[in-house]
């Protein structure tokens, strides 16, 4: 009886285990965590705007002090909370364990979301979600109202005014329409001009108020020194109101690089607690 013989198969060598890790971006979890993000950040303006609307007490400085600085850190609190909201899923989806491409996936989120908010309240688009994400622009063009002097709209409306006050006659309409134009030529003239201007608009006061040219002259004179002092008290104003603007301008400037910073840093611990998460989970199974 024959006996069968098995030879045995040569050992396999077992080699080293190497493990590699995608590296790569997921756009797909990119554009998720920005439209978590943006919704995030839309439903807390929607709050704000909410609590805002409901403590609104209608006086002339509503915007001014407390109520800016109320809705500027709202505007910042809900970027940092849609950051890190957005980095954290993106972080999360993307299904990487590294530690460097989940935060990058966060940035890469808030990038995207920043240039999408950027795009929507710069275009037609914003018309349709101005009152959810306006609240840092509302704050800073209510801080310029409220600020600004008032300025002077006209600074011949109170000189013509006087003029007309009290010219009568024979046609008395066209007698303040003359003594107005000619008063008017005066303080608007070149200083080459101003004296023969001058002897008109002492005529025209004069025959138009029956009184003599000695008595009209003073008057003229003190209309010219009024239309100087509006004249100056406007560019006075002027510079004042751009001032201001440029205060706040730049005060809102630096508020939204200190925000997009905060909502940069919040994506990037939003990705990475994302794949701290992810770690956790594959240890425990």
């Amino acid at each position: 009886m024959s006996e069968t013989v098995h030879t045995p198969s040569p050992a396999t060598t077992a080699g080293p285990t190497v493990l590699v890790a995608a590296t790569g971006i997921s756009w797909a979890a990119v554009f998720a965590g920005a439209a978590l993000a943006l919704t995030v950040q839309l439903l807390l303006h929607l709050l704000g705007v909410g609590i805002g609307a409901a403590a609104f007490a209608p006086r002339g400085d509503v915007y001014a002090g407390p109520g800016a600085i109320a809705s500027g850190l709202w505007f910042a609190f809900s970027g940092v909370i849609a950051g890190f909201a957005g980095g954290y899923v993106a972080s999360r989806l993307s299904g990487r364990t590294g530690t460097t491409t989940g935060v990058y996936h966060g940035l890469t989120c808030w990038a995207v979301t920043t240039l999408v908010v950027v795009y929507l309240l710069t275009t037609s688009a914003g018309a349709l979600i101005g009152g959810a994400l306006g609240g840092l622009s509302s704050a800073v063009g209510g801080r310029i109202a409220a600020s600004a002097p008032t300025m002077v709209a006209d600074p011949f409306a109170e000189i013509e005014h006087q003029i007309r006050d009290g010219i009568g006659g024979n046609d008395p309409a066209a007698m303040r329409d003359a003594t107005v134009a000619a008063v008017r030529t005066l303080v608007t003239s070149e200083e080459m001009e101003t004296e023969h201007a001058r002897a008109r608009a002492v005529d025209a006061l004069a025959r138009a108020r029956s009184i003599p040219v000695t008595e009209a002259r003073p008057r003229v004179e003190a209309y010219e020194r009024a239309y100087r002092s509006a004249i100056e008290t406007g560019r006075k104003q002027g510079e004042e109101l751009a001032a201001a603007t440029a205060a706040v301008v730049s005060t809102a400037a630096f508020f939204g690089f200190f925000s997009l910073v905060l909502g940069a840093v919040a994506a990037w611990l939003g990705g990475w607690y994302g794949v701290r998460r992810v770690e956790i989970l594959s240890e425990l199974s």
